[in-house]
């Protein structure tokens, strides 16, 4: 069982996840001039981190690359092809961390459209939950995303997810460096979100590099 895997998210995520109102301002995948393939949020391109997606490549050519789908194994982002690595692979269950809205969500965080922000979010954590491990019960562990600048909404989401059948959810090692304004880890203004995780039996899991 493997609880530090990555998911490099397909282009269609938001698309079944969200209403007619919001789907135009959804992270869409764009190929740029080079031949590149990046998100664009709000106008913002995020590349792709491609050391998320180097299987098949041996490891002096591990780098920033590759940038595109077509050069991925389709694993790194197919849900079925990577069943099929697994299954290759002798790996029983997978808890898999995302790629392009950061380890913890910071993209959401750092979003000044704060209801744009938690829709998006919570679009991601329903295909996380429902789509990427819904296609194949019992092979992964749901990670949902915290919207970190609500202490509230997030201990509702760690509720919300956990209705879903999702008791882990991603956190920040420091979360003063994710967004302007979030406080220290070690502040009481967290302790609705811990509340949360205790009552749910929500794990707290926080990936090296989450704050950036």
């Amino acid at each position: 069982v493997s609880v530090d895997d990555h998911v490099v998210e397909p282009p269609d995520l938001f698309d079944p996840h969200l209403s007619l109102q919001w789907k135009s301002r959804a992270p869409r995948v764009t190929r740029i001039a080079d031949g590149s393939e990046v998100w664009v949020f709000e106008k913002q391109p995020i590349p792709n981190i491609g050391l998320n997606a180097v299987i098949g490549r041996r490891p002096e050519e591990y780098g920033v690359e590759p940038t595109a789908y077509d050069q991925m194994r389709p694993g790194c982002w197919n849900v079925h092809e990577r069943i099929r690595d697994m299954n290759a692979n002798g790996v029983l269950a997978s808890m898999c961390f995302p790629s392009f809205p950061s380890f913890c969500g910071a993209l959401f965080a750092r979003q000044p459209d704060k209801q744009l922000a938690r829709v998006m979010l919570q679009a991601y954590n329903d295909w996380h939950i429902d789509t990427w491990c819904g296609s194949h019960p019992g092979r992964f562990i749901p990670l949902a995303l915290p919207p970190l600048w609500d202490p509230k909404l997030l201990a509702d989401e760690v509720r919300r997810v956990a209705r879903k059948g999702c008791f882990a959810v991603s956190f920040s090692e420091n979360p003063e460096k994710v967004a302007p304004g979030l406080p220290s880890l070690h502040s009481e203004h967290w302790d609705p979100f811990w509340q949360a995780c205790c009552d749910e039996g929500t794990v707290v899991a926080i990936h090296i590099g989450s704050a950036s």
